[in-house]
């Protein structure tokens, strides 16, 4: 039996709850990014509270042939084994946010991704679970780099705004569009995390954040968002964030991560919360054309 599914069985005895699709992303090499992955510049206006830049007048280029050639989802019409994948992982997420799962779960279009530890590729997933949701027809979504302690989405995609998320959780006077920035890519919008804060935790768990997260979650009915999440191991913020979704994708390295600490992840995650896994490096034969391989894992 192996790590992953002695991690699901340990988990099914503590909840009833189905589980999300456990994916196979089999061919990936990326680690949580830290160089930059694209040139992108966001333009902004200056204005009497903070120089805060309103999301109607800001727009960041993503350049999609840079993201092609660093092994991310391709918004081309190229067959690509990447896109393959990651059209069966967003999938189960899909149904679960949308379909019959979603009336027992809060927030069920909320979902947290993470890992036991770093470096074991959750912004790397974050950010193609985005893209991929991005080529639905009929959704959209919206990439919120919650990782306010070392912030990686705006990293990877050099995206520089002077107010993310930490800046709106500390003030009244920063409104909701100050912070979501438009994208060249049609249906996919980012929050960046922010100003550095003492207090991140605090601000995670604060009655504006609650507001916040609400708010996300309901305003559009066709939207998706995806809060890419510190490793829930040795961070509080992350199972702040983890009360507030509907759904969780934990991160897992193929011949790295540990059971024990797969287990004290989950642990830390909420009961009524539905749980899949992603792992991540994979490697095995995969003869010609384009395949996938997955667990499913349910009660």
């Amino acid at each position: 039996m192996s790590t992953i599914e002695k991690a699901i069985n340990r988990k099914n005895q503590q909840s009833d709850l189905e589980q999300t699709t456990i994916e196979k992303a089999q061919s990936i090499e990326q680690e949580d990014i830290e160089q930059p992955l694209v040139a992108a510049e966001a333009s902004s206006q200056t204005g009497a509270n903070k120089g805060v830049a309103t999301s109607s007048k800001t727009t960041i280029n993503i350049d999609l042939d840079e993201l092609e050639r660093k092994n991310f989802v391709s918004l081309s019409s190229d067959r690509r084994l990447i896109n393959e994948e990651y059209r069966v992982i967003k999938r189960k997420l899909i149904n679960n946010a949308f379909g019959g799962l979603s009336s027992t779960l809060k927030h069920p279009n909320l979902i947290l991704v993470s890992s036991s530890r770093p470096g074991e590729g959750k912004t790397f997933s974050a950010i193609n679970l985005a893209l991929s949701i991005a080529l639905e027809q009929d959704k959209t979504v919206l990439l919120v780099d919650s990782d306010v302690l070392r912030p990686k989405v705006s990293k990877t995609l050099n995206i520089n705004h002077e107010v993310g998320l930490t800046d709106y959780l500390q003030s009244e006077e920063i409104q909701v569009t100050d912070i979501i920035i438009n994208t060249n890519i049609e249906r996919l919008k980012i929050v960046t995390a922010g100003s550095p804060h003492h207090l991140s935790t605090e601000l995670l768990a604060s009655e504006r954040m609650l507001m916040l997260v609400n708010e996300f979650a309901s305003r559009y009915p066709d939207r998706i968002v995806i809060f890419d999440a510190p490793p829930l191991l040795g961070v509080n913020e992350t199972s702040v964030m983890a009360s507030m979704c509907g759904q969780a994708v934990i991160v897992v390295e193929e011949n790295r991560s540990k059971l024990a600490e797969i287990e004290q992840a989950v642990s830390l995650l909420p009961k009524d919360i539905a749980i899949g896994f992603l792992i991540n490096k994979a490697h095995r034969n995969q003869g010609k054309g384009y395949g996938y391989g997955y667990y499913y894992g349910a009660d």
